[in-house]
C-alpha cells in the first residue's frame, strides 16, 4: 500500500470529544516517549505530521490523523507510564484511552509500540492483556531499533515476544533512522483495513 498524503484532523480532550467514524481506525498506544508520533512521521513520510518531543508526555490527547483522504486514520492516544505528572493526569490519561477503545465502533488494528532496548513494563503487559480479553486485534512494534545491533535485536523480539505472550514473528523492529520495518507495517496496516 502507498500512503500519498497525510493530515491531522482532530483531537479529542475527554471521551466526549471521541470521534464516531465509518473509516477504519489504527491506534498507537505505549510508554511515554517510545515514539508514537516519530512512527506516524515515519510511516507517512512526513517529518512534522505528529508533533515529537525528546520530553515524554507530549501526546495529552487523542489525535486524529486522516490518511489517504478518508481511506484509514491513525489514532495516536496518550502515553502511558510516565512519571513527572500527577495522579490525576495520570488517571485522566488512563480514562481517556480506556474511553477511547470503548467508544470507538471503527478500530480495526493497535500498535502497541514497545522500546527495543527496554523490557516491556508492566503497563505495556497491562495493555496486552486488555485488548486480548476484548478481541482487538493488535501487532507490536519494537521502536528505537537504530540504537542495538543486529545481534540484540533478535534478543530483544523474544524477549518482548516471550513477556507479552506473543510470538516472536508478531513483533516488528522498527527505526525511522535506519529505514527499518516500514514496509512490514504498511503490510500491516493494508490487511487491517479490508478486512
Amino acid at each position: 500500500m502507498e500512503i500519498i498524503n497525510a493530515k491531522f484532523e482532530t483531537s479529542a480532550g475527554n471521551i466526549f470529544q471521541i470521534k464516531q467514524t465509518n473509516i477504519p481506525e489504527i491506534a498507537l498506544v505505549g510508554k511515554s516517549n517510545v515514539g508514537k508520533s516519530t512512527l506516524i512521521n515515519y510511516i507517512t513520510n512526513r517529518s512534522s505530521l505528529a508533533k515529537t518531543s525528546k520530553e515524554p508526555g507530549k501526546t495529552r490527547l487523542v489525535n486524529y490523523f486522516d490518511i489517504n483522504n478518508g481511506q484509514f486514520y491513525f489514532v495516536d492516544l496518550p502515553g502511558y507510564g510516565f512519571a513527572k505528572v500527577s495522579l490525576k493526569e495520570k488517571e485522566r490519561w488512563s480514562y481517556l484511552i480506556e474511553g477511547y477503545f470503548q467508544k470507538t465502533s471503527s478500530l480495526v488494528m493497535v500498535f502497541v509500540l514497545i522500546d527495543s532496548r527496554r523490557m516491556p513494563s508492566e503497563e505495556d503487559v497491562l495493555m496486552v492483556e486488555y485488548l486480548y480479553s476484548h478481541n482487538i486485534p493488535f501487532s507490536i512494534l519494537a521502536t528505537k531499533a537504530d540504537k542495538i545491533n543486529r545481534a540484540q535485536m533478535c534478543i530483544s523480539k523474544t524477549i518482548i515476544a516471550s513477556t507479552l505472550g506473543v510470538g516472536v514473528e508478531n513483533v516488528v523492529l522498527i527505526s525511522s533512522l535506519k529505514k527499518i520495518g516500514r514496509e512490514d507495517i504498511l503490510n500491516v496496516i493494508e490487511r487491517a483495513i479490508v478486512v
